[in-house]
């Protein structure tokens, strides 16, 4: 690739700024990158909107939400899968002995990947359950919305099962097993953690390379969360879960990035090719939805300009990640929409024109 002009992103960069300006979310960061390169680092804002608010740095660690399903879940599956301790057609029935019932016995590990399981998209478990075996089990009493493999309804209920497997199979808690992972796969700077608030950050033996930016004020804890986990399930199964519980920086979202985009190439700590794309192909007829992933269709929030088979995800509290291994590039964009409160629907709207701003800006610098 040619070296990329200092103005050639200056049309992102303004998208940002004016995200930040109508207050679509008081901080951002995005980063535009190759397998082998980090093309494009930028922060816009400061952390919360008081006057004297830190600023935004490519430092600043923010709440993941559910970029935890692809960067840390599917890829301990994919680890489990090729190492032949878990498979793709493997029945939960077979691994959860909660998990029984007619209507349920036809479900696989892929459809909790996929989200076709006939699970509901969200239960406010939280309100009447702590911890595993409550979760577990107010999860198998859930009627299901369909017949398994039928429809795709994106579900936080059904990934919470795979973190469950993941721990049973494996013996050990979810978050050790990122922990190694991680530490074995990405640069010791990568820093991609659960819960990063005191005991966990110590414990860990890490320490995040600047502030965490605040997520919402939640009546359910009574104060302004920051460090701890937005997701309210997440939290109440201690902050460590499948769906969400991740925290981390641009940087670091950035290095897992380059990672996927090198195994689509070549053998990983992440996998080999053939298991890239096996998790990276749309799974059914019945939506975007891979293993784990989402992928490209002109409606994404990574706008129109992406290849067919770019794959990515978005997280709640703003954040995203998109990969396209056709033209070599990824994007980061993390923000803290959700500060102070969860009402603020401007970000979506700005993501499709944001991501079509950063590849007509890389195209530019290619031609």
């Amino acid at each position: 690739m040619t070296a990329t002009r200092a103005d050639a992103f200056d049309e992102p960069r303004a998208i940002l700024e004016d995200a930040v300006r109508s207050r679509a979310t008081p901080a951002a960061v995005a980063e535009v990158g190759t397998r082998t390169s980090r093309l494009w680092t930028f922060a816009a804002g400061a952390l919360t909107y008081a006057p004297d608010a830190v600023a935004t740095t490519p430092e600043t660690v923010f709440d993941l939400a559910s970029l935890t399903k692809v960067i840390a879940t599917t890829s301990l599956v994919m680890r489990h899968v090729q190492g032949g301790t878990l498979g793709l057609d493997t029945p939960i029935a077979a691994l959860l002995p909660t998990w029984r019932g007619a209507e349920r016995a036809a479900v696989r590990v892929r459809h909790l990947l996929d989200h076709s399981s006939g699970l509901p998209a969200h239960r406010r478990l939280w309100e009447q359950a702590r911890g595993r075996d409550a979760f577990e089990r107010a999860i198998a009493e859930t009627p299901l919305d369909a017949l398994p493999g039928t429809r795709s309804v994106y579900s936080d209920l059904g990934f919470m099962l795979l973190g469950f497997v993941l721990a049973d199979i494996a013996g050990r808690p979810l978050d050790e097993q990122w922990e190694d992972w991680r530490r074995g796969a990405l640069p010791p700077e990568a820093i991609l953690a659960f819960g990063p608030a005191g005991e966990r950050m110590a414990s860990g033996g890490f320490e995040f390379p600047g502030p965490i930016a605040p997520t919402e004020f939640d009546p359910w804890r009574g104060r302004v969360l920051c460090g701890e986990v937005h997701d309210e399930n997440a939290a109440a199964l201690g902050g460590v879960a499948a769906h969400a519980g991740l925290f981390g920086t641009a940087h670091a979202v950035g290095a897992f990035a380059r990672l996927v985009l090198q195994t689509f190439q070549s053998s990983t700590p992440l996998g080999s090719p053939d298991a890239m794309r096996l998790f990276a192909q749309p799974s059914h007829a019945h939506g975007s939805r891979a293993l784990g992933w989402d992928t490209m269709r002109p409606t994404s929030s990574c706008g129109a300009l992406m290849s067919p088979t770019a794959i990515g995800h978005t997280g709640f509290t703003g954040t995203s990640l998109w990969i396209d291994y056709e033209l070599d590039v990824y994007v980061v964009l993390l923000t803290n929409r959700v500060h102070p409160t969860r009402e603020n629907q401007a970000l979506p709207q700005l993501r499709p024109r944001f991501h079509d701003s950063v590849l007509g800006a890389v195209r530019g610098a290619r031609s």
